[in-house]
């Protein structure tokens, strides 16, 4: 087969290196560019060549079915003579060194997130890095006083735990699915503000509760806030970073919402112990206070109508056509040299920092709230689901009894110290960040060469090979340590530090695995995966407790461990 190939192309901006030709605007198939198909596109046919030069790794099978498959795209450069069916190399942008493909393809409007500067964007990512972390504290915040809290307002303990925490999370799981769907309506900054001064009017409200009821209405209110900032961001990740970008910012989100869990703990048990709870409460009011006003600053809206870029990893046309106008243009032009012109002004910083940026999705509000189920359809999304299910429930499943072990003999001990168990996970949580992002991106950037320059997106799971080694390793010293009533250093520092090292790894593999094989739908697939998530975790807050005093916690924690090690094995298969 015949390629048109072009020199690599000049760094023009700080993240986009521009090819000195257009993007191409059409449909693959239209008639409009069959005359220009020997220089920019392959015949269908070539399919088939391209199929059999390519060797893929770990045994992943092509799909002889379709032209176009989800989430593949040329990333490195094209070697040989091969490349990617349905578009000529000389199109496609590069990143600064000349030799990544930016996937997706930024179109040339400035006001395209993928070409905001990288300052920009790496404000997005230090703002929802702040806003995750604080949704990821406001959870467990009163773990460590699960026991004087529930008598305090005369209450069971089980029933404490499944009104304050199972609340919550019960919320969560509803709130993934509402703001889901406002949020692909009418953008995602709006949805951001509006939980934002949620969380903090709930968390202030929640402070000066006087009764058990009250509390846990301001806990529901609370839970449904901290949905986005759980279902949203991944998808305004893929909204402003490339893909081989995206497992260091992706750890970021996973750090912010797991160090958030491991973090609070000790924090707030501290200020409980010699404070109160309320003071806590107040305090969780003020950093969402915080994140509220970087969020308004430094979160513009991400969600952009993209028109004029090559689609070469959603699975629809190669390209897309916009308006009459364009066509005629590529009807009236010569060659290969034609230019299309843009004609987008920079939208002004004053007008990105209003609530609402106007756009617009025409899509059903209903059709989005009911579309994110339809995704379980989707093998990926059903591993995906599963997978995050199990790397976070477990983690809430500690959470939930680490007052109950450690607050009982041997150990004995207090509010503050059963917090300050959490630090051992923090840290590995962040271990696990600094391994995670440079791990996972590297990994995807040598498979990619040894795949002829071709990224799958199921280079992001041999990852998982750690999350299977380190986690459930952890979960079954954690359950024998803590049955032979080891030194607290050993269920603590040790086995938590396996898991939440181990979490870490995993859940970056499995966001960036389902955002790299849905980016469209990155939103729908975490709102639904986030739903059933948090009502596996709701149903665990019920029984949990009692599943540790009628198992032992040996039993109950070997059980997890098997659990997770089966679950993670269903990743060969993928």
């Amino acid at each position: 087969m015949s390629l048109h190939m072009a020199v690599l192309p000049k760094v023009e901006s700080d993240s986009v290196v521009s090819t000195k030709q257009p993007n191409l605007l059409g449909t693959k198939h239209d008639s409009v560019l069959n005359s220009y198909a020997s220089c920019f596109f392959l015949h269908t046919s070539s399919v088939h060549s391209w199929n059999s030069i390519i060797e893929m790794p770990l045994g992943i099978l092509d799909d002889d079915k379709l032209e176009h498959i989800p989430g593949t795209a040329p990333l490195n450069d094209l070697q040989g003579t091969a490349t990617y069916p349905g578009i000529d190399p000389s199109l496609l942008k590069h990143d600064q060194t000349g030799h990544i493909v930016l996937v997706p393809q930024p179109s040339d409007s400035p006001n395209d997130p993928y070409n905001w500067p990288r300052k920009k964007k790496e404000l997005f990512t230090i703002t929802y890095g702040w806003g995750c972390g604080c949704v990821g504290a406001v959870g467990p915040l009163l773990g460590a006083a699960f026991v004087p809290l529930a008598r305090e307002f005369n209450v069971p303990l089980t029933t404490f735990v499944s009104g304050v925490q199972g609340g919550t999370i019960a919320a969560v799981a509803i709130g993934s699915l509402l703001f889901n769907s406002l949020a692909v309506k009418f953008g995602k900054r709006p949805v951001y503000l509006g939980t934002t001064v949620g969380l903090m009017v709930s968390c202030f409200w929640a402070a000066e509760a006087t009764s058990f009821t009250s509390l846990v209405a301001a806990r529901v209110v609370c839970g449904l806030c901290m949905a986005p900032m759980e279902a949203l961001i991944p998808a305004s990740i893929a909204d402003i970073w490339f893909v081989h970008e995206r497992g260091f910012r992706t750890a970021i989100f996973n750090l912010g919402v797991l160090g958030g869990i491991n973090l609070a703990v000790p924090i707030a048990g501290g200020v409980i112990e010699y404070g109160s709870y309320r003071i806590a409460l107040h305090a969780m009011g003020g950093a969402f206070g915080l994140a509220l006003i970087m969020i308004f600053f430094w979160m513009p809206e991400s969600a952009y109508a993209c028109r004029h870029a090559l689609n070469i990893d959603t699975g629809n046309e190669a390209v897309t056509l916009e308006g009459k106008k364009n066509i005629e243009q590529l009807e009236h032009a010569s060659g290969p040299e034609f230019t299309i012109q843009e004609s987008e002004a920079t939208t002004p910083w004053s007008k990105q920092l209003l609530p609402y940026s106007g756009y617009v999705n025409s899509v059903s509000f209903w059709n989005t709230l009911i579309r994110p189920f339809y995704l379980l359809a989707s093998p990926a999304v059903l591993w995906g689901t599963l997978l995050f299910t199990i790397c976070i429930s477990w983690l809430v499943a500690i959470s939930l009894t680490l007052s109950q072990i450690f607050s009982a003999p041997p150990y004995n001990f207090s509010v503050g110290a059963v917090g300050a168990t959490n630090m051992a996970s923090f840290v590995a949580s962040v271990l696990g960040t600094l391994v995670a992002g440079p791990l996972i991106d590297g990994v995807v950037t040598r498979m990619s060469k040894m795949n002829g320059g071709i990224f799958e997106p199921e280079f992001r799971l041999p990852i998982m090979v750690t999350y299977l080694l380190f986690t459930t390793t952890g979960f079954f010293a954690w359950g024998q340590s803590a049955h032979a009533q080891d030194p607290w250093a050993v269920p603590v520092i040790v086995c938590l530090g396996l898991i939440n090292f181990g979490v870490q790894l995993g859940t970056t593999g499995v966001v960036t695995y389902i955002v790299d094989c849905h980016r469209e739908k990155a939103g729908e697939a975490f709102a639904v995966m986030n739903f059933v998530k948090n009502l596996f975790a709701f149903g665990l807050s019920f029984y949990i407790n009692g599943w540790l005093d009628h198992q032992g916690i040996r039993n109950c924690f070997f059980t997890i461990g098997g659990i997770t090690m089966g679950v993670t094995l269903f990743t060969i298969p993928m």
